[in-house]
């Protein structure tokens, strides 16, 4: 299965759109959030049914930037995975929206621990599977898909502990823009797709093996 995976949209739908057309083979299409930048439920609606237009599997979850508000919006979509956990065509799938608190004060800003026990809520309801995917918008604490421009890392201690004790095998993200790349935590592979308002987002490949690309 191809699964073409973007975060950090930011309302950028021309640049969305031209990622959606290049890659319109892929199986699915999974969405780490921040869908809009403090976005009305118009704005969703645009992403979403941009990206429904392929008639392919969606799942997405929120971002720090996406007002909690819009959650109705994105289950009505039937698309939402946020604290949820789904499968597809054998694949695991959790779903972590938000972010932990911070000095930007942003609109989708919760306790770290309640990203890990959301985390955990999905993992529970997973059968045993060959591939398992954590999407979360926030990186995992401690990885360089976490570090600012300062050398910072300012991803989410409870979802490190969470990827320590349950190695998925990887993790789609995003939120830090400037820490694009994959970097791992024991087997998981920690995948910040880079942000898609720049035309940056990855392509995953189950199989007998997982494979990414990061592109461009």
């Amino acid at each position: 299965m191809r699964i073409l995976a973007l975060s950090d949209i930011h309302g950028a739908y021309k640049t969305m759109r031209k990622i959606l057309e290049a890659e319109s083979s892929v199986d699915m299409i999974v969405l780490a959030g921040d869908l809009t930048t403090r976005g009305s439920d118009a704005d969703l609606t645009v992403v979403l049914e941009s990206a429904l237009s392929l008639k392919k599997p969606i799942l997405s979850i929120l971002g720090n930037m996406d007002p909690p508000a819009l959650e109705p919006t994105l289950e009505s979509s039937g698309t939402s995975l946020s604290g949820n956990a789904t499968v597809i065509s054998g694949v695991g799938f959790v779903g972590v929206s938000a972010s932990p608190y911070s000095p930007l004060h942003t609109p989708n800003e919760v306790p770290d621990e309640s990203l890990g026990a959301s985390a955990e809520k999905g993992w529970s309801g997973l059968p045993p599977l060959r591939w398992n995917i954590l999407v979360s918008h926030t990186p995992p604490f401690g990885t360089t898909t976490d570090r600012v421009h300062s050398g910072a890392h300012v991803g989410s201690p409870a979802l490190r502990r969470f990827v320590e004790r349950r190695q998925p095998d990887a993790v789609l993200c995003g939120h830090i823009h400037e820490a694009r790349g994959i970097d791992w935590i024991g087997k998981s592979q920690i995948v910040n797709c880079g942000p898609a308002f720049e035309g940056s987002y990855a392509i995953l490949e189950t199989g007998s093996e997982l494979t990414i690309r990061m592109v461009p």
